[in-house]
C-alpha cells in the first residue's frame, strides 16, 4: 500500500487495481482526519474530561498551593530550628517538580502514554501524604512533602494540560480555565483545613484527612480523563532543540522562567510576613486561601476574555499588576491591607499561572504540544525551585520583607517585558493585533 496524496493506491492478489478496495481506504483515511481535526468543543464527554482535569488540579497545584499555610507551621512549631529559606526549600522543590518532569511526561503523552503513569502517580501522592503525618525531622519533610509529593503532582500536571487539549479547541481558553479553577479550589481549601484541625485533631490527623480527600479527587480524576487524539511519535526523541530556532519560543519560555522565580514569594511568605507586622495567627493564615479563592476569578476571566482578546494581550497587564503588587505587599501591615493584596495578587497571578501555557499551542503543531510545552515547564521549574529559598535568604539577611519585594517584583517586571518582547516578534507591530 503507497499514499499517493489524496487517493490510496491498494494492489489487489491479481496485481491489478481494485477501486473499491481503494475508494474504501481513502473513505476510511477522510474519516481518521475528521475525527482528528474535528474537535468537540463541548458535550458530556467533553466536559466530564474538564470535570476530571479540575480535580486532578485540584489534587496537585491547588495541594501544593497551600504550602504557605504549612511554612508559617513549620516555622512556628515542628521545624523552629530550621530558618525561613532552607524550610523554603520544601516549598520550592514541589513548586519546581510539579513543572520539571513536564519533558518526560509531555513526550510520553504524545506517545500515547497517560492513563497508567497517572494512576501510579496518584498513587505515590496519597501515600507520600499519608506518610508527612509521620514526619518529625526536616529531611523527613523534605523527602516526603517535598519530592515524593511534588514529582507525583508533576507526573499529573503536565498530561492533563495536554488532555485538554485533546478535546477543546476554539473554547480551550474557558475549558482551561476551568480547569485552573480546581487548583484555585485546592489552595482554598486545604489551607482552611489545616489551620482550623490541627487544633482540634493534630498535625498528624490533618494531614490524614488530607490525603483522604486526595483519594477521592484523585479516583475521579483517573475515571473521567481521557485521551482522544491517536498517540503520534514526531522526530527528535525526548527534546526538540528546533523549537528554539523560533525566537517567539525561545523568548515566551525565558519570560516563563523570570515569572516564576518571582510569582511564588508573595503566596509562600504572606502568612508568616502578616505575623512579622503584628497580624493574629488565628486570622492570618486565611491570607493564603483569600488569594487562592481569588485566583480562580482570574483564571476564568482569563478563559473568557482572551479567547476576544488574544491570550498574551491579556496576561501580559495581569502581570504586570501581579508585579506591582508585589512590590506594594511588604509596605502592607495591616491586615485589612494584606487582604486587597491578597484579592488583587490572587486575580492576576491567577490569570498568568493558568493560561501562560495557551500560547505554545499555537507555537507549533498539536502532535508535539506534549513535548513542547514539557520543555517550557522543565525550564520554569528552573525558576521555581531557586524563586521561594532566594526570597527567604534575602529575608534572613535583611531581617525584613521590603527587599523581598523588590526582588520577586523585579523578576516579575522582566517576564512581562519579554512577553512584549514575543508579542511584537509574533505580530512585527508594537500595539496592534490579536495574540
Amino acid at each position: 500500500m503507497t499514499d499517493t496524496g489524496s487517493s490510496f493506491h491498494v494492489p489487489t492478489t491479481n496485481g491489478q487495481d481494485d477501486p473499491v478496495l481503494d475508494r474504501e481506504k481513502h473513505q476510511s483515511f477522510q474519516a481518521d482526519q475528521a475525527f482528528v481535526e474535528d474537535y468537540p468543543d463541548g458535550g458530556l464527554r467533553a466536559w466530564l474530561v474538564i470535570a476530571g482535569a479540575a480535580a486532578s488540579t485540584f489534587s496537585t497545584f491547588g495541594y501544593i498551593n497551600a504550602w504557605g499555610s504549612f511554612q508559617s507551621y513549620y516555622q512556628k512549631t515542628l521545624l523552629v530550628d530550621s530558618d525561613a529559606s532552607t524550610i523554603a526549600w520544601i516549598g520550592s522543590i514541589q513548586y519546581a517538580l510539579i513543572l520539571l518532569p513536564g519533558l518526560l511526561t509531555g513526550r510520553m503523552f504524545d506517545l500515547g502514554y497517560f492513563q497508567l503513569p497517572n494512576f501510579i502517580a496518584s498513587v505515590v501522592l496519597v501515600v507520600a501524604t499519608f506518610l508527612i503525618a509521620e514526619c518529625t525531622k526536616y529531611w523527613h519533610f523534605l523527602l516526603c512533602q517535598g519530592i515524593a509529593v511534588g514529582l507525583a503532582c508533576g507526573i499529573i500536571f503536565g498530561p492533563t494540560m495536554g488532555v485538554v487539549g485533546h478535546w477543546f479547541k476554539h473554547r480551550r481558553g474557558i475549558a482551561l480555565g476551568v480547569t485552573a479553577c480546581g487548583s484555585s479550589l485546592g489552595g482554598t481549601v486545604f489551607p482552611i483545613i489545616a489551620s482550623k484541625l490541627i487544633p482540634l485533631i493534630g498535625f498528624p490527623w490533618t494531614v490524614r484527612t488530607i490525603g483522604f480527600i486526595l483519594v477521592v479527587a484523585c479516583g475521579f480524576s483517573n475515571l473521567a480523563m481521557k485521551r482522544r487524539l491517536p498517540p503520534k511519535n514526531v522526530e527528535g526523541g525526548l527534546l526538540n532543540l528546533a523549537s528554539f530556532k523560533n525566537p517567539c519560543y525561545s523568548i515566551y519560555t525565558a519570560s516563563s522562567l523570570a515569572a516564576f522565580l518571582g510569582l511564588y514569594t508573595l503566596l509562600t511568605y504572606i502568612d508568616v510576613s502578616a505575623t512579622f507586622y503584628g497580624v493574629s495567627p488565628t486570622i492570618s493564615f486565611y491570607l493564603l486561601s483569600i488569594a487562592n479563592f481569588s485566583s480562580g476569578f482570574g483564571r476564568i476571566v482569563t478563559g473568557v476574555v482572551s479567547g476576544r482578546t488574544g491570550v498574551v494581550n491579556f496576561i501580559v497587564p495581569m502581570t504586570f499588576i501581579a508585579g506591582v503588587l508585589t512590590y506594594a505587599w511588604p509596605f502592607a501591615h495591616s491586615f485589612g491591607t494584606m487582604v486587597v493584596i491578597a484579592i488583587l495578587y490572587g486575580f492576576s497571578s491567577g490569570a498568568y499561572i493558568s493560561s501562560f501555557m495557551l500560547p505554545l499551542f499555537e507555537m507549533g503543531e498539536i502532535g508535539d504540544i506534549g513535548r513542547r510545552t514539557g520543555m517550557v515547564l522543565s525550564i520554569a521549574a528552573l525558576g521555581a525551585v531557586a524563586g521561594p529559598p532566594i526570597s527567604g535568604a534575602i529575608n534572613t539577611a535583611t531581617g525584613g520583607y521590603n527587599a523581598v519585594g523588590y526582588y520577586a517584583g523585579s523578576t516579575i517586571m522582566l517576564a512581562v517585558i519579554l512577553m512584549l518582547i514575543t508579542r511584537h516578534l509574533a505580530l512585527r507591530k508594537k500595539f496592534v493585533g490579536k495574540y
